[in-house]
């Protein structure tokens, strides 16, 4: 249950990094909302997942599934640029946070 509740998490990281973004410095309501939402639920559930799993391999789970997705979305939406190099790197990155769960 806390490898599941922690990808959620990460998930919601990816969200709420997005619509930090998109808030404008917290002066848009709308993406303002689903930032602070998104924030509260996503280190709740890294608080619930960090109760079973070590300190270190939860944090680097959530922020890996966090930084790849934002990274990701931007790359879809073409608010970033999409190169070979990139899409390797997050696949390392994805790489690794399977590494981990298999590990653990």
């Amino acid at each position: 249950m806390s490898w599941s509740v922690l990808v959620l998490s990460g998930v919601l990281e990816a969200v709420w990094a997005t619509a930090l973004g998109r808030s404008d410095g917290l002066s848009r309501p709308g993406p303002s909302a689903v930032f602070l939402a998104a924030l509260a639920l996503s280190m709740a559930g890294l608080a619930y997942a960090m109760r079973d799993l070590p300190v270190g391999t939860a944090y680097a789970v959530w922020v890996g599934i966090g930084a790849v997705l934002t990274v990701t979305y931007a790359m879809a939406t073409g608010a970033e640029s999409v190169s070979v190099v990139k899409v390797l790197l997050l696949a390392g990155i994805v790489g690794c946070v399977v590494g981990l769960k298999v590990l653990h």
